[in-house]
C-alpha cells in the first residue's frame, strides 16, 4: 500500500479474481479520506456500490439455499429483471435499509434447515420507501423519506415514534429543513455525503429523561434513527454522526479493520462501561466527527451576526472535550494489538485528523472554514444500535 492509488482491499472495483466474480477495494487515497472522516461523496458512492454487490449476493444464496421456494423464485426473477431493465428501480430496492438484515435471517434460517417466510422480497418489490422530502438549500438537495410507520423497521435500540400524525410529520419536515440548512451553510462537504448516503430517517422516542438519542444499525446503511430535538443544531450534529457510523460500518464489509470482538475490552472516555476493539472503533471514528463539527460551530458562531456568546463558548467547550475523549480512544486504539494491518492505517490516519484539529485557543490545521466536520452526539443523548454499541 505505498501508492496512493493502491487498494487497500484485494482488487478495487470492476476488477475481477481469480473465480471471475467482480471485486470491490478502496484504493489509498479514499481509504484516509475516509479514515479522516472527509471522503464525502465519492467515496459514499465507492461504499454504496460495495452494499449493492453484497445484497445482490444475499438474494442469490438465498436463491441457492431455498429452490423450492416458488413465491421466491418468482420475485428474484422479478429483481433480476429490474437490473437489466430499470437501474435505478433496482438500487432502490437493494438498497432499502431493512432488506439487508432480512435477507441474512433468511439466508442463516434457510441454511439451518429451518421454514423460513421468503415472501419479504415480493414485498420490497411491491412497497417503496414512503414519499420523499425535498428539501434544498442554496442550490444542494436531500431528499429522504421518513420511516414513521414501515412493517420492517428494524430494532435501533430505542423505541421507534410512530406512526406519526399529520402534524408531527410536518413539525419533522420543518426541523429537518432547518438541519439542513445548517450542514449546507456549514458543514457543505458533510451535507453532501448525508446527501448522497442517507435516504431513510426513522423518527424515534427521546430518551425517558426527555434527553435526544440518536442510532445507526450495522446492517442498515442508508438510514438514520433520532428523536426530534428542540435545537436543529442538535438534529444536524445526529445526523452527521449517526451517517459516520452507516459509513464505517459499509467501509468494515470491504476492508476488515479489526480482529472480531473477543473477551477483551477498554476505556472508552465518553462511558463508563469498557467496550471491545470494534466498539471503541466505532464511537472513536463518529466522535472525530463530533468534535470537528462543534468546532466549526463555534467558529461560526463568532463570525454570525445574531449568535450568542453562548452559542460559541458552548461549541468551544464540546470541540475541546471531543477532541481529547477522541484523541485517547484513537490512542487506545493503536496499542490494543487488535487491529489489522489495514486498521492500524485507518486509525493512525483517524488520530491525525484529530490533532489536526488543534488544541484549546487554537484553530486546527484540518479545520476549513465551512466547518467540514462529520457529527456526532450532543451532550446528554445517546447512541445505540451501531453492532456492539461505541
Amino acid at each position: 500500500m505505498a501508492g496512493t492509488g493502491e487498494a487497500v482491499a484485494a482488487g478495487v472495483p470492476g476488477a475481477r479474481g481469480a473465480d471471475g466474480l467482480p471485486r470491490h477495494g478502496v484504493d489509498r487515497a479514499t481509504f484516509r479520506a475516509i479514515a479522516g472522516a472527509r471522503g464525502g461523496a465519492e467515496a459514499v458512492r465507492l461504499l454504496r456500490a460495495g452494499q449493492l454487490s453484497k445484497r445482490a449476493l444475499l438474494l442469490l444464496a438465498l436463491r441457492r439455499a431455498a429452490p423450492g421456494h416458488d413465491g421466491y423464485r418468482e420475485a428474484y426473477a422479478r429483481v433480476r429483471a429490474l437490473q437489466r431493465d430499470d437501474r435505478e428501480r433496482w438500487e432502490e430496492v437493494l438498497l432499502r435499509p431493512e432488506l439487508d438484515a432480512w435477507a441474512a435471517d433468511c439466508l442463516r434460517g434457510a441454511t439451518a434447515g429451518e421454514d423460513v417466510a421468503l415472501d419479504g422480497l415480493g414485498e420490497f418489490l411491491r412497497s417503496g420507501p414512503g414519499p420523499a422530502l425535498a428539501l434544498e438549500c442554496e442550490g444542494l438537495r436531500w431528499s429522504p423519506s421518513i420511516d414513521h410507520a414501515g412493517p420492517r423497521r428494524l430494532d435501533y435500540g430505542r423505541p421507534p415514534a410512530g406512526p406519526l400524525s399529520f402534524s408531527e410529520l410536518a413539525l419533522w419536515e420543518r426541523r429537518l429543513a432547518e438541519a439542513w440548512s445548517i450542514l449546507v451553510r456549514r458543514h457543505p462537504r458533510h451535507a453532501r455525503a448525508v446527501a448522497a448516503c442517507v435516504a431513510t430517517v426513522v423518527p424515534l422516542r427521546p430518551a425517558p429523561g426527555g434527553e435526544a438519542v440518536s442510532a445507526a444499525a450495522r446492517r442498515a446503511y442508508g438510514a438514520v434513527a433520532a428523536s426530534l430535538p428542540g435545537d436543529p443544531v442538535l438534529l444536524a450534529l445526529a445526523l452527521v454522526h449517526e451517517f459516520l457510523h452507516v459509513q464505517l460500518g459499509a467501509l468494515l464489509d470491504l476492508v476488515p479493520l479489526h480482529r472480531p470482538n473477543g473477551a477483551a475490552v477498554y476505556h472508552a472516555p465518553w462511558r463508563p462501561d469498557p467496550r471491545p476493539a470494534g466498539a471503541l472503533l466505532q464511537g472513536a471514528y463518529a466522535h472525530l466527527g463530533v468534535a470537528d463539527f462543534w468546532r466549526a460551530e463555534a467558529q461560526a458562531a463568532a463570525g454570525r451576526a445574531g449568535a450568542g456568546a453562548g452559542d460559541a463558548v458552548r461549541a468551544h467547550e464540546e470541540s475541546v472535550r471531543w477532541r481529547a475523549h477522541t484523541l485517547a480512544a484513537g490512542e487506545t486504539l493503536l496499542g490494543c494489538g487488535e487491529l489489522t494491518v489495514a486498521g492500524l492505517e485507518f486509525t493512525a490516519e483517524l488520530v491525525r485528523a484529530v490533532r489536526e484539529l488543534g488544541g484549546p485557543g487554537e484553530r486546527g490545521r484540518g479545520s476549513e472554514p465551512e466547518g467540514a466536520g462529520p457529527g456526532g452526539r450532543a451532550r446528554g443523548s445517546r447512541s445505540g444500535g451501531v453492532g456492539p454499541g461505541e
